[in-house]
C-alpha cells in the first residue's frame, strides 16, 4: 500500500499545482531575468552532466527557442522559464546551483536520475517554486535549512536518496502552503523537529526508512488536515500516540510499524489506543507490525471503515474478540506471530468482504471453524503454526478464489479433501508437519495454477506418487517428503516444465529413477534420499543445468556414478549408504572392470539380449549357408559333365525307370518312333502330361559310349536301371531337357540324328 501513498499522493497534488500553474501566474517574473538568462542557466547546467545526445537535450541549443527545449515549458506570456522536468532522463552529473538562476521557476523535477553531490543551498532564490521533486537519485548531505525560504513550497519529495543529518528546524518554520512531504528512504536521523506542527495544511507525510529517534511530536496534533502519516521503519519511541492520533480526525493510513513504541501500562494495555481511534471515522488502515507491544485485543478494536490491519509481530495476548465481527468492510487481517489462543471464532465468517486472514505462529488449539468455507473473496488464508487439530474441512473447496493456503504445523489428521481440487487459482498449498492420512488425493492434479510450491511433507500420506502430478506444468516446488508413499518415480515427471526442487525423501518409492529427469531444465535441487530406488543412476540428470543439489543416498542404486553436470559438484553425501555404487568421486570406491560388469544389470540384460540374437543369427546363417553349399554342389556336377558348347539348360527333372517304363507302356513297340545303331527311341507321357522322346542305349553295343562327349565322368546307375542299359528322357517336340534315369548328371539337346 506504500507505494500508492507516495506516488499517488504526489500526482495528485502536481496535477492539482499543474492545474494552478497553467492558469498563468507567469507575469510576476523579475525584472532583472529574461528568457535570455534562463537559457544561459540551463545550458550552463548542461554542460554539468553528461546524457544520451541522441536521445535527451538534443534541441538544448542557442539557435532552438527555450521555451522549446525539451523538458521546458514557459509560463502563458513567455516571459520566463515556469517548468523544468527532464524525469527519467538518464541524466548522470551534480546537481547544479546554475538552476538558481531560473527565478521564475515553479517546478523543478528531476526525479529518478542520477544526480549527485549535494542539493545547491541556492536552490533558495527559486522564492516561486511551488513542487521541488528530487526523489531517486544518488543526492547526499543535509538538507539545506535555506530551503525554508521557499515559502511557496507545496510539494517536497526528497526520497530514495542518501540524505544525513537531522532535519532543519527551519525546513517547518515557513510551511503554511506545504501539503506534500516525503522523506522516506534516507539516513536522516535525529528527532522529528516539533515545527512540523506549523505545517497546518499537511496532508501527506512521508518519513519512513529513516533512523530518526525519540517521540512523535506532541505538535503534530495541530495538524487536522493529515491524511497519510507513515513513520515506520525507525527507532521511534514512546507509547503509541493516542492523544496524537484522537485529534487527527481526517486520518485515513496510519503506519507505525517497526518502531520502538510501547502500548500502555508499561506494554500491557492497548485499550487507550485503540480507543482513541474512534475519532478517526475515515480510518482504512493500521500497521503496527514488529512493535513488540503487548496486551489484549480490546472490544473497541471495530472501526466499521477499516480495511486493513496489521498487528502481527507483537506480544498480543488472548483470543479474537468477536467484536471483529463488525468490521464489515475488512479486507486484510494479519495477526501472525503473536501469543493469541483458543479459538478461531467463527464470527470471522461474517467479514464478507475479507481476502487475507493471517493467524499463523500463535497458539490457537481449537478445529479449522467449516465457516470459513463461507468467504467468498478470500484469497489467502494462513493458519500455520499453531496447535490446530481435526480434519481439514471440506468446505474450504469452496473458496474459489483461494490462492494461497497454509495449514503446515499443526496437528491436523484425517485424510485431504479431494474437494480441495475445486480451488482451482490455488497456487500454493502447505500441508506439512501434520498428521494427515491416506492417499494422495489424485484429483490436485487439477489445481493446474499450482505454479509456486505443493508442500505435503511430514506426514502420514501413503499410496503411490500420483502420476496425475505431471499436469502440474508451472509447479516449482514439490515436496512429499517424510511419508510412506511407495511405487515408482513416473517418468512423465517431466512434464513440470518449471519445477526446481523436487523432494522425494524418506518414502518406500522403489524402481529406477527416470531417464526424463534430465529434461527438467529448470531443476535445482532433487532429494530421493532414504528410499528403495534401485538400478543405475542416470546419465541425463548431468543435463539438468541448473541442478545444483542431488542427494541420493540411502537406496539400493548400483554400477558407475556418472560424471559431467552436478556429478562433477557432488561429494560422496550424496551417495552415501548405496554400497554397489563406485566412481572417482572421494570416499566413493573407484570402479574395476570386473566390479563394473559384475555389479551392472543393464550389462547383464545387454548380455543376454547379445547372446540371444547372436544365436538367432548363427542359426539363420547356418541355414542359409547350408542350402548355399548344396545348390553350389549339384551345379558343379552338372557343369562338369555339359558339353563345351551346350547352352544352359533349367529345370531338369528327375526321372526314374519306372516313371519312364510307364510313360512309354513298358516300352511297347507302339511306343517306338525311331530305331539306331546305339538303340531305340519311344515316346511317352508323364503323369502330368508332360511328352518325352526315351532313348534307350544297349550297352552291350561296342559304339554305345560314342553318344557322348570325351571325358564325361563315370556315373552310378540308378537302382531300378536294368544293368545292360542306359536311359534318356528328353522333353518333346523341342528337346529342351533331358534327365539320365537316376538324376546324377544332366546334359542338353541328345543327339537323335542317328535315330
Amino acid at each position: 500500500m506504500r507505494s500508492i501513498n507516495i506516488s499517488g499522493f504526489t500526482r495528485i497534488f502536481i496535477l492539482l499545482e499543474h492545474l494552478v500553474l497553467t492558469l498563468g501566474v507567469g507575469h510576476h517574473h523579475h525584472t532583472r531575468h529574461s528568457l535570455l538568462t534562463d537559457k544561459a542557466a540551463l545550458l550552463a547546467f548542461k554542460r554539468t552532466i553528461v546524457f544520451d545526445p541522441n536521445l535527451t537535450l538534443a534541441n538544448w541549443v542557442d539557435t532552438v527557442n527555450v521555451c522549446n527545449f525539451t523538458g521546458v515549458t514557459c509560463d502563458n506570456n513567455h516571459h520566463r522559464v515556469a517548468r523544468l522536468n527532464l524525469s527519467k532522463s538518464e541524466l548522470y552529473g551534480p546537481l547544479s546551483p546554475c538552476i538558481s538562476n531560473l527565478t521564475g521557476l515553479r517546478v523543478l523535477s528531476l526525479v529518478e536520475n542520477h544526480f549527485y553531490g549535494r542539493i545547491p543551498p541556492e536552490l533558495s532564490y527559486l522564492y516561486h517554486l511551488r513542487h521541488l521533486l528530487l526523489d531517486t537519485n544518488n543526492l547526499e548531505g543535509p538538507i539545506p535549512d535555506t530551503l525554508s525560504a521557499l515559502a511557496n513550497l507545496t510539494v517536497v519529495t526528497l526520497n530514495q536518496n542518501y540524505l544525513t543529518s537531522e532535519i532543519p528546524p527551519s525546513f517547518f518554520s515557513n510551511c503554511t502552503l506545504l501539503r506534500n512531504v516525503d522523506l522516506s528512504n534516507n539516513l536522516l536521523q535525529g528527532k522529528i523537529p516539533e515545527e512540523i506542527g506549523n505545517c497546518l495544511n499537511l496532508w501527506n507525510l512521508n518519513l519512513y526508512g529513516n533512523q530518526f529517534t525519540g517521540k512523535l511530536p506532541a505538535s503534530l496534533m495541530n495538524n487536522t488536515s493529515l491524511y497519510n502519516l507513515d513513520v515506520q521503519d525507525n527507532y521511534l519511541t514512546g507509547e503509541l500516540p493516542s492523544q496524537i492520533v484522537e485529534k487527527l480526525v481526517n486520518l485515513t493510513y496510519l503506519y507505525l510499524s517497526y518502531n520502538k513504541m510501547t502500548s500502555h501500562d508499561r506494554n500491557t494495555n492497548l485499550n487507550p489506543f485503540f480507543t482513541s481511534l474512534k475519532n478517526c471515522t475515515a480510518l482504512e488502515e493500521i500497521e503496527l507490525t514488529g512493535m513488540g507491544i503487548g496486551g489484549r485485543l480490546p472490544s473497541s478494536i471495530g472501526q466499521p471503515k477499516l480495511t486493513h490491519l496489521f498487528l502481527p509481530e507483537n506480544n498480543i495476548v488472548g483470543s479474537i474478540p468477536a467484536e471483529i465481527r463488525n468490521v464489515s468492510f475488512l479486507r486484510e487481517l494479519n495477526l501472525s506471530h503473536n501469543h493469541l489462543s483458543g479459538t478461531i471464532l467463527e464470527e470471522i465468517s461474517q467479514l464478507s468482504h475479507l481476502q487475507q486472514l493471517s493467524l499463523s505462529y500463535n497458539w490457537f488449539n481449537s478445529v479449522i471453524p467449516a465457516t470459513l468455507g463461507q468467504l467468498p473473496h478470500l484469497g489467502v488464508l494462513d493458519l500455520s503454526n499453531n496447535e490446530l487439530s481435526g480434519e481439514i474441512p471440506a468446505s474450504l473447496g469452496n473458496l474459489v478464489h483461494l490462492s494461497s493456503l497454509f495449514l503446515n504445523n499443526n496437528q491436523l489428521s484425517g485424510k485431504i479433501p479431494p474437494a480441495m481440487a475445486h480451488c482451482i487459482d490455488l497456487y500454493r498449498l502447505d500441508l506439512s508437519y501434520n498428521n494427515l492420512t491416506g492417499s494422495i488425493p489424485p484429483e490436485l492434479s487439477g489445481i493446474r495454477e499450482i505454479r509456486i510450491f505443493l508442500n505435503l511433507s511430514h506426514n502420514h500420506l501413503d499410496g503411490p506418487f500420483p502420476i496425475e502430478f505431471s499436469k502440474l506444468e508451472n509447479v516449482q516446488e514439490i515436496d512429499v517428503s517424510f511419508n510412506h508413499l511407495n511405487g515408482s518415480i513416473f517418468p512423465q515427471i517431466s512434464s513440470c516444465t518449471a519445477l526446481r526442487l523436487l523432494n522425494l525423501a524418506h518414502n518406500f518409492l522403489q524402481g529406477q529413477l527416470p531417464d526424463s529427469l534430465g529434461d527438467l531444465m529448470s531443476l535445482e535441487s532433487f532429494d530421493a534420499s532414504e528410499n528403495h530406488l534401485s538400478g543405475i543412476i542416470p546419465v541425463s540428470l548431468n543435463k539438468a543445468p541448473r541442478l545444483t543439489f542431488l542427494n541420493l543416498s540411502s537406496n539400493n542404486f548400483e554400477g558407475m556414478i556418472p560424471s559431467g553436470g552436478i556429478f562433477n559438484l557432488t561429494t560422496n553425501m550424496s551417495f552415501l549408504g548405496n554400497p554397489h555404487l563406485c566412481g572417482v568421486i572421494p570416499g566413493i570406491p573407484i570402479c574395476s572392470l570386473r566390479r563394473h560388469w559384475l555389479h551392472s544389470r543393464t550389462f547383464l540384460i545387454i548380455f543376454v539380449i547379445v547372446i540371444f540374437v547372436s544365436g538367432f543369427l548363427t542359426t539363420i546363417c547356418c541355414v542359409i549357408g547350408f542350402r548355399h553349399i548344396k545348390l553350389v554342389i549339384s551345379s558343379n556336377k552338372i557343369e562338369a559333365v555339359k558339353k563345351p558348347s551346350t547352352p544352359e539348360i533349367l529345370n531338369f527333372p528327375r526321372i526314374t525307370y519306372r516313371e519312364l517304363s510307364e510313360a512309354t507302356d513298358g516300352f511297347d513297340e507302339q511306343r517306338l518312333i525311331g530305331t539306331g545303331s546305339y538303340g531305340r527311341v519311344y515316346k511317352g507321357v508323364l503323369p502330368d502330361g508332360m511328352a518325352i522322346a526315351v532313348k534307350v542305349l544297349q550297352l552291350q553295343s561296342g559304339n554305345s559310349r560314342k553318344s557322348f562327349n570325351p571325358g564325361m565322368p563315370s556315373f552310378e546307375k540308378d537302382k531300378t536301371q536294368k544293368p545292360d542299359q542306359i536311359v534318356t528322357a528328353c522333353s518333346l517336340p523341342d528337346f529342351s531337357s533331358c534327365s539320365s534315369l537316376h538324376g546324377k548328371w544332366e546334359f542338353g539337346q541328345p543327339s537323335l540324328s542317328h535315330s
